[in-house]
């Protein structure tokens, strides 16, 4: 049979491999597949388990019952896992346990508002979990009253720490199911003979969540990260003043006792992204720390602090871009960095000395490593392989194998000098009958962040329909422009009060290089992008008349309109600099609005109607802009739809309304479809 390419359906389909996690005996490997429910429109999420001995996989749920965030007890005999319980609209993420001998996991957490994360205790007797408090009865009667509003910025629900025994968590599920609900957690035998104010305070009860013991108050901390000593007597905990995205920069480091329930400031400030996490005896923790200002530019390097003498070390200050800890072993510490577009996995000692864990740098997405320092799990890709799971050097996963029954475009690295003399990559999908007589029209998909990075490995992406795009003939570039993760820490503030003109400068570059090169048309190239990569798209738009065909995808048209509405203010201020009201001309240049009386090229706006990151305002200003000035322009407002699809259905209908815009402007094809009025079977 003759391969074809995959359509936009299958490229949606194919299952993606995430959240490895292997037993300290080396045995088993559990990991998350997400698969699209075409009839439900949702992603599902379910845990599988290899079994190292047998080759053995099988998932753990199946259909709607889902499943998430594997973890095995220190003896390797149970898995933790967590899933959504509940009724309807109002489920919520339990922690479940499974033994591995089989049968079905059991719930044993019953957070009111569920379990945002999770460790074993190492005894495997429990867990320490985090999870918002209830709300409380003031503010439901505030409700009542008054109807449902908030104080900006004033009023928070702080993630606390909570302690959970195995058989409280376990009492509480056979309870519910062997006691009527109106005789759960009854208190006395009166209570149960028709007492209507203990009938009252049982069903208060049943909303608490009375197996599990509350650690923190929420009172101040936000906790946004946390592990548990070996001998199960303290919580490390990264902590930030509100769970507001504005005060992510204000995180500190705390040290819990669990009998006591004191903390402890450790007095360590600009934490990065990664937890942290215990040393194997207890008298240190690691934990990433900002070099410089708690800026996102900046690296993030590994920091170990020694709990009785406040000393810190920096063993991997040496690499020059973040160096995230995935896990403390008996080896050292087990982290994972970026190295252009591929990441290294390796074992940093307490002298910096580095033991990598790969023959040489691959794309990798998850890793996972057993206490002892001796098995090892990841997602690993290459420029002919998609990502699939391995343990110990062996392929666990089969995602290879989907890929090989279709015609897949060709990877590789390009580079080029930028404008300033600045070297870029990018990555090219070229046709695998590729040919460099030839000349093709040109596509540029531009990655979001910015501190994003495109790698050179067979396309999953959701967004844009890259494979159909050089099944049409088009060629894709995708740059890894400036502010690019992967290229050090100099090469992320490039883009610093540079926003717009020096990405142009990167992008165009891209293309008169491949120009040069005598294989792309300069009169058929075009133009995309999401979040950061819309923002450069409608930038583009209004300030070049390079490109035939554009589209903007939940982009920033307007920076002061972004800054007074986004969800992350912080992130403008680090990157143009000043505040719009000190410095209105830092925000006024780089603005696609500034520059909309030159705008010329046709453009297609995709946005979500729920979207706080970029919000909605950006796309009609954009719109109603390239309407005055007569440029060909659609808006479709996706709803419900926040700063990206989560939905199959979504998916399609971006991949395909972006294909049908492009063949259209730049092939010359008809629109037919990109209205998408109905399904055509």
């Amino acid at each position: 049979m003759t391969k074809t390419f995959l359509t936009i359906e299958e490229m949606v389909t194919i299952p993606q491999v995430h959240s490895v996690c292997v037993s300290d005996d080396g045995r088993y490997l559990a990991y998350v597949q997400t698969t699209a429910d075409w009839d439900a429109n949702t992603f599902r999420d379910h845990v599988w388990v290899y079994e190292a001995e047998s080759g053995n996989r099988y998932a753990l749920t199946s259909g709607d019952v889902e499943s998430s965030s594997p973890s095995w007890s220190a003896d390797s005999r149970q898995l933790a896992y967590t899933s959504p319980t509940g009724e309807g609209d109002e489920k919520k993420d339990q922690i479940c346990v499974r033994g591995v001998d089989g049968g079905q996991g059991v719930q044993v957490s019953h957070a009111v508002e569920g379990v945002s994360g999770y460790t074993w205790l190492p005894d495997g007797q429990g867990f320490i979990f985090s999870a918002t408090p209830p709300e409380t009865e003031a503010m439901k009667k505030r409700k009542e009253i008054y109807g449902d509003f908030a104080y900006v910025d004033k009023e928070y629900r702080r993630t606390c720490l909570y302690s959970l025994a195995l058989t409280k968590g376990l009492a509480k599920t056979n309870e519910a199911y062997t006691a009527p609900k109106d005789l759960r957690g009854a208190g006395s035998r009166a209570d149960m003979n028709g007492d209507e104010e203990g009938k009252d305070k049982d069903k208060d009860k049943e909303k608490r969540d009375e197996s599990a013991v509350q650690l923190t108050d929420g009172d101040a901390l936000h906790v946004a990260g946390f592990d548990v000593s070996p001998d199960g007597a303290k919580v490390v905990f990264k902590a930030t003043p509100s769970p507001n995205l504005e005060d992510s920069d204000d995180a500190g480091l705390y040290l819990l006792d669990v009998a006591t329930r004191e903390t402890k400031d450790l007095g360590i400030d600009r934490l990065g992204w990664a937890r942290p996490l215990f040393s194997p005896d207890g008298a240190r923790v690691c934990y990433t720390r900002y070099t410089g200002e708690a800026i996102w530019p900046n690296n993030q390097t590994l920091e170990v602090l020694t709990l009785d003498t406040g000393e810190t070390a920096r063993p991997a200050a040496h690499i020059d871009e973040h160096t995230l800890p995935a896990c403390w072993t008996d080896n050292g510490i087990l982290i994972w960095w970026q190295e252009k577009t591929n990441a290294q996995l390796g074992f940093v000692d307490e002298h910096g000395q580095i033991t990598p864990l790969l023959a040489e740098p691959a794309p990798i997405q998850s890793a996972s490593v057993s206490r002892d320092g001796t098995q090892l799990a990841y997602t690993k890709a290459s420029a002919t392989e998609p990502f699939d799971v391995y343990l110990n050097g062996s392929r666990v996963t089969t995602r290879h194998a989907v890929y090989e029954r279709f015609v897949v475009s060709r990877k590789e690295t390009v580079r080029w000098q930028s404008h300033d003399g600045t070297e870029i990559e990018g990555v090219l999908s070229t046709p695998p009958d590729f040919d460099r007589e030839q000349t093709y029209p040109l596509l540029v998909v531009v990655h979001g962040g910015p501190t994003g990075t495109s790698y050179a490995v067979p396309t999953d992406d959701r967004l844009y329909p890259i494979e159909q795009f050089v099944e049409k003939g088009f060629i894709v570039l995708e740059p890894n422009y400036r502010g690019s993760a992967g290229y050090g820490e100099a090469f992320r503030k490039l883009n610093y009060r540079d926003l717009g003109t020096g990405d142009y400068a990167d992008v165009i570059s891209g293309v008169d290089h491949l120009i040069d090169a005598g294989f792309v048309d300069r009169e058929q190239v075009g133009i995309m992008g999401w979040s950061q990569g819309g923002y450069i798209s409608a930038f583009c738009a209004t300030f070049s008349d390079r490109f035939k065909a554009i589209s903007v995808g939940a982009g920033i048209s307007n920076w002061v309109t972004y800054y007074v509405n986004t969800d992350i203010h912080q992130f403008t201020r680090v990157y143009l600099g000043n505040t719009p009201w000190d410095d209105p001309e830092v925000y006024a240049k780089p603005s696609p609005m500034t520059h909309i009386t030159q705008a010329c090229t046709p453009t297609l706006i995709q946005h979500g109607d729920q979207d706080h990151r970029v919000p909605l305002p950006n796309a009609f200003e954009l719109y109603q802009g390239l309407r005055d000035m007569g440029v060909e322009t659609e808006l479709v407002v996706f709803k419900g739809m926040r700063h990206g699809p989560d939905k199959p259905g979504l998916c399609r209908a971006i991949m395909t309304q972006n294909l049908r815009w492009f063949c259209h402007h730049i092939l010359g094809e008809h629109m037919d479809g990109f209205r998408l009025e109905g399904w055509k079977g």
